[in-house]
């Protein structure tokens, strides 16, 4: 209880700018947690064993089973959806150059969600030490302001406020900035390493289904001659 009503204290003394760095440590620990569940709980680097899955059944020329597989795993792996943009240009004559826009469309969009809303932690912990600063300055302006123009008798007090709320500040902002600062790093390397996964096991699908299939202008040209011929090489 001492340690809160010290914290409090300090929070009075500070002054309004202590609320402004509040409101902003408070959007901060959103984000991180956020950020924390869809990371690490929702997310895991299992991707590329997860396309290894599909070599059997692409190398085979099984591509509607593998399309089924990969329909019924998008709830947990987000590369099942990459394989299923790819397999749909596959079944279509797409080509190498199709399939690999297609999963790349899918790609950018699966890794943007990675980065969502990481990118406002150090612009958060730098205003917050700029508020900081900020509050440190008022309060020193609150000081000489004492000192000049206070009553003898008062000029002790309005100074030993104005110093107590630049002090507070300063102290309040690199409080909340540091661990912003520490804890972003830590969440955009854990976003990197699920990037890597990701773009890693899409990278072995696309090589799979572009050795599995010849260019599409032979493909197209081979059927009008042989409409017999199949279209799969297994």
């Amino acid at each position: 209880m001492e340690v809160f009503s010290k914290i409090a204290i300090a929070f009075t003394q500070g002054g309004a700018w202590m609320w402004v760095i509040l409101v902003m440590q408070i959007a901060a620990i959103a984000i991180i947690v956020e950020r924390y569940v869809t990371l690490y709980l929702k997310r895991k680097t299992t991707e590329m064993n997860f396309a290894n899955e599909f070599e059997s059944l692409i190398r085979k020329g099984e591509l509607n089973e593998a399309l089924a597989k990969a329909r019924q795993s998008q709830a947990n792996h987000p590369l099942a959806y990459a394989i299923e943009a790819g397999i749909h240009s596959a079944l279509n004559l797409g080509g190498k150059e199709e399939i690999q826009g297609k999963m790349d469309e899918v790609l950018l969009a699966e890794n943007s969600k990675l980065e969502q809303r990481t990118g406002f932690l150090p612009m958060l912990a730098n205003v917050g030490t700029l508020t900081g600063l900020l509050g440190t300055i008022v309060g020193m302006i609150k000081s000489f302001a004492a000192v000049t123009y206070a009553n003898p008798m008062e000029k002790a007090t309005l100074l030993s406020a104005g110093i107590s709320e630049a002090m507070n500040t300063t102290a309040y902002g690199l409080i909340m900035a540091i661990p912003t600062l520490v804890l972003f790093a830590v969440l955009a390397n854990r976003a990197t390493q699920l990037s890597e996964d990701l773009n890693q096991g899409a990278l072995k699908v696309f090589n799979w289904l572009s050795f599995a299939y010849e260019p599409v202008p032979a493909r197209v040209a081979r059927t009008k001659n042989n409409p017999e011929t199949p279209t799969v090489n297994a």
